[in-house]
């Protein structure tokens, strides 16, 4: 069989074509990547006007966000929480990543004694240190 002599134009142009595939292959995988690496910021679901404090400070690493409204309900995880079973929705999500702590942002007209409840509960499931009164920095 006589082989080509001449070589077309459809030839030389997919011979320079360039081959994008390994480049999304890698894109893709920075992707996914980014995705199982990035941290969510964790919401209570409810909206809670927070006391003041001069002490105020930032803290990383929060698993379990509680939250009480001025009506004295208890939200976790977006969801209306029974004072009672807050102990077991606390182990539950602790659960999930035990090196995290407890937040609680308890509204400013919350009641003292749900708020102790709540503590109580958080303490049982988590280190002390690692249990905290979400506050404003005041001004």
């Amino acid at each position: 069989m006589r082989r080509q002599l001449f070589e077309t134009d459809e030839d030389r142009e997919s011979d320079n074509a360039i081959d994008l595939t390994p480049m999304l292959d890698v894109v893709f995988i920075m992707l996914i990547f980014f995705i199982v690496t990035a941290t969510f910021i964790k919401e209570s679901g409810v909206e809670v006007n927070r006391p003041d404090a001069n002490t105020a400070d930032k803290k990383d690493n929060t698993t379990v966000l509680v939250a009480i409204n001025a009506d004295n309900s208890i939200w976790i995880d977006k969801r209306r929480i029974d004072v009672r079973s807050v102990r077991a929705n606390i182990e539950r999500l602790h659960a999930e990543s035990p090196e995290g702590g407890v937040v609680i942002q308890a509204d400013e007209l919350a009641s003292i004694k749900i708020f102790a409840a709540v503590l109580d509960a958080a303490r049982e499931v988590v280190d002390y240190e690692k249990v905290v009164l979400a506050t404003r920095q005041s001004h």
